[in-house]
Order: structure tokens, then C-alpha cells, then sequence
């Protein structure tokens, strides 16, 4: 049991079901780190203690902020919004994955199939902790991260992986998305020339052609993207787990910030109700 503000609760690794429940979503709210295009989010109380006896507040925030799913529908005109698409795409089996990478390093097919070819399964959730959720701050956490490249999106395809999240700040490497020469870009012009010294010589236009593939090929696929995933991540690398990570039911959503939680039956005592009559 753990005591907060004064009442007892079951704990994450010490309750009655026998489950470890381990989250790996950052934090949401005041000043939460934001991507270079979002407003701030705001929150504000309506009511309050001393004006009501209860509280009660407004929010208002981007769903692409901290930990979040994206729909198909966020990028791919005519494919399924948020509330559209079925709950088992957000539940299931999978693993998470250590693939440590350094500033703009690109995450290759290759990278992925020695990293876990050999233990994925078709339906997996993947989770790749690259280690860039200790640089979670505003700041260059969204412009130098490592990211997805196009052949790491067809090899997810090819190995029928269900949903993929990742501790980086988006589906596809930063300078593929308007923080590069992409739509709506580049965000940080300042880069172009910090990226031609840091690859020796090579324009970022001819680098990252297309805008957003890893997006496109995932999306086009069903299959979905958590971004900014964080929390106790490490705690859960190297390990199969069971994922649950439902957003709203959200009408037209583009994505939905969720509470990713992996979820470890070391007994195999736990077992889903069979759904009797009582």
C-alpha cells in the first residue's frame, strides 16, 4: 500500500491483483515541453476551494502534446480519426527495446531487425528506447533527436508490428517534418547550415526529400505512433510486456494524448473476466 495526501492506495508493484504497472508517459500540464508550432498549454482553475468548495478546471492544449497517439487521420487525408479506430489497437503484447542513438542519427531497418528481428512478433506493440527521454525539457530535445527513417517504417510493415511508440519527438527524424525543409518549414532555419558541418557537406533538402515518409508508410498501414514516450521506460527495456494506452472517444480526433502503461503478470494469476452472467 502507498499513502498519498493522506489515503492509502494499492501500489504499482505491490497490490492485490499481483500486476507491476509501470508508466511511461511524461508528465502533462503547467509548462509542459512543447513542439516548436504548439501553443502553450493552459490550465485554468473554474472553481476552486475557496470559491466553491470543489475544483473544477479548463484546459486548453494541443493533443500532440507530451506522451500521445497519433491517428491516421493526422497526416493522411481519408484514412481513420482517433474514435474510429478499433480498442484492440490499443492494447496488447509486445516489447521494448533498447536502440540507444545520439543527435539526428537515423533509425534504419537494419538498426531494428538486429535489435529485435529476432523476438518480434506479428501484432507487437514495439517501444524503442533510444535514451532520448532523459533530454525531455523545451529545447533541443525536439530539434536534435534521433528518428524513424523511411526503410524503418516499411521494415514495421513488413513484420505486421500493431502500434510502435518511441522516446523521440515524432514518428519520423526531426528534420523530415516542418522543423526541417519540409511543409509548413523549416521551423528552425538555423539548422540548415548546423546539419551541413554535422553530416559533412550534405543539404539537409537532399537528406530528407520527402516529407514525413515514416508517417505516411505507417499510417497508410494502420498502424499507429505514441511519441514522446517517457516515464519509467528504462525499468521495462529488454522485457515483453502487456500495453494499454486508450485515448478519448473523441469525435473527428487527430490523436489523443494518453497514459501509456506497461503492465508485467510475473504469477500468470491475473486472468481477464470471462464476461459471466451475474
Amino acid at each position: 500500500m502507498v499513502k498519498v495526501r493522506g489515503i492509502e492506495f494499492e501500489g504499482n508493484l505491490d497490490n492485490s491483483m499481483g500486476l507491476e504497472f509501470y508508466n511511461l508517459s511524461h508528465r502533462f500540464g503547467f509548462q509542459n515541453p512543447n513542439w516548436p508550432y504548439f501553443e502553450d498549454t493552459k490550465i485554468e482553475r473554474i472553481h476552486y476551494m475557496a470559491k466553491s468548495g470543489v475544483l473544477s478546471q479548463r484546459i486548453t492544449t494541443t493533443m500532440h502534446a507530451t506522451t500521445h497517439i497519433d491517428a491516421p487521420a493526422h497526416v493522411v487525408q481519408g484514412t481513420p480519426f482517433i474514435d474510429e479506430v478499433p480498442l484492440p489497437h490499443f492494447f496488447g503484447s509486445g516489447i521494448v527495446v533498447s536502440l540507444p542513438k545520439k543527435k539526428w542519427e537515423p533509425i534504419t531497418a537494419e538498426d531494428l531487425e538486429k535489435a529485435c528481428g529476432h523476438v518480434i512478433r506479428k501484432g507487437d506493440v514495439l517501444i524503442i528506447n533510444t535514451g532520448w527521454h532523459h533530454q525531455y525539457e523545451d529545447g533541443d530535445y525536439f530539434a536534435y533527436c534521433p528518428g524513424f527513417v523511411k526503410s524503418a517504417g516499411e521494415w514495421m510493415v513488413e513484420k505486421g508490428v500493431k502500434v510502435v511508440g518511441h522516446d523521440t519527438q515524432a514518428n519520423d527524424h526531426p528534420l523530415a517534418t516542418a522543423i526541417g525543409p519540409q511543409r509548413n518549414g523549416p521551423l528552425l532555419p538555423h539548422l540548415a547550415e548546423e546539419y551541413k558541418e554535422w553530416s559533412g557537406g550534405i543539404d539537409w533538402k537532399d537528406a530528407f526529400p520527402e516529407w514525413e515518409p515514416v508517417h505516411n508508410v505507417l499510417f497508410k498501414n494502420g498502424i499507429m505512433g505514441i511519441e514522446n514516450v517517457g516515464g519509467d521506460l528504462d525499468a521495462v527495456t529488454g522485457k515483453r510486456c502487456t500495453f494499454a494506452f486508450f485515448p478519448w472517444n473523441w469525435d473527428r480526433g487527430d490523436g489523443c494524448i494518453v497514459r501509456l502503461v506497461a503492465m508485467i503478470d510475473k504469477s500468470q494469476n491475473f486472468r481477464i473476466e470471462a464476461g459471466e452472467e451475474i
